[in-house]
Formats: C-alpha cells, structure tokens, sequence
C-alpha cells in the first residue's frame, strides 16, 4: 500500500530532468533488481521482505523516474519501447500460466540449469507472442469497438 503514496510523492516534489540513456540505465536497474533471486536463507525469510519492500518503495519509483525523464531518439528505440509499452499489459496479464508452468516441470523433474535454459527461452518467446497476440487480436478490437460505440456520445 506503500508504492502508491510514495509513487504520488515522487510524482509531486520531483521536477523531470534530462537523463542521458534513460531507457537503458533504467533497463539494466530492472534486470539487477529482478535477477536477485533471494536474500538470506529459509531461516531468515525477513532478509528477503526487507530487500521486496526496498525495491518497491525506492528502487521502482526511483527507475520510473528516471526512466520518465528519459527522452528516446532514435527510430529503433522508440519502436521498441512502443512494442514493449503496447505488449506490457497484455504480457503481465497472460505469462503466468506459462512461469508457473515451467516452474512446476522444473521443480518436478529436477531440471538442470543447462536442460531447462532452453526452454526458458522458449516460454519468453511464447510470453512476448501471446502478449503480442492478445494485443492485436482482442485488446486493441475492443478498445476501438469501445471507442467508437461509447466515447461517440461522450465528445
């Protein structure tokens, strides 16, 4: 309940300044965050609350600030941050199926690193796909559907 009070906070007192390779720096920060796969051990799940609760009061606004006063300039980064902002919805609604899928035959079958590494591969793929597909065949129908059946009244 946190993120939403700090995130409006940050959104309040901060004033946007230009980033230099916003885009990147704010990737990479999202990779480091999320690569750490726990803290501390099974006798001290605490450590690993603490490093969550860290990340999602400071570290996330702090790239989402960043990462909003970033300006993307070439034509190859800006398509690829419209692909990802257009796919990003659909991506966080569909993959869990598919992560807790692999996470269940990886666990059941004992699957090694080097076994298993080609096949994460392929649930990415298969996430970005799904999400790609969801996009352009139900979300953005709907939302023109909506458009213009609902908002045609409302102008």
């Amino acid at each position: 309940m946190t993120y939403p009070f700090f995130a409006g906070l940050l959104f309040r007192l901060a004033r946007l300044r230009p980033v230099q390779h916003a885009f990147w720096w704010c990737s990479l920060a999202v990779v480091v965050v999320l690569a750490m796969p726990r803290i501390g051990s099974p006798a001290q799940l605490w450590q690993n609350g603490l490093y969550d609760a860290l990340c999602i009061i400071f570290v996330f606004p702090a790239i989402i600030f960043f990462g909003a006063s970033g300006a993307v300039r070439s034509g190859a980064a800006q398509r690829l941050c419209r692909f990802l902002g257009d796919i990003s919805y659909p991506i966080y609604i569909t993959h869990y199926p598919l992560i807790y899928t692999y996470t269940a035959w990886v666990a059941t079958h004992k699957v090694s690193l080097r076994e298993g590494l080609p096949v994460a591969a392929l649930v990415y793929l298969a996430a970005v796909a799904l999400a790609y597909g969801c996009l352009k065949l139900y979300d953005e129908p709907v939302r023109e559907w909506l458009r213009k059946r609902v908002l045609v009244g409302a102008v």
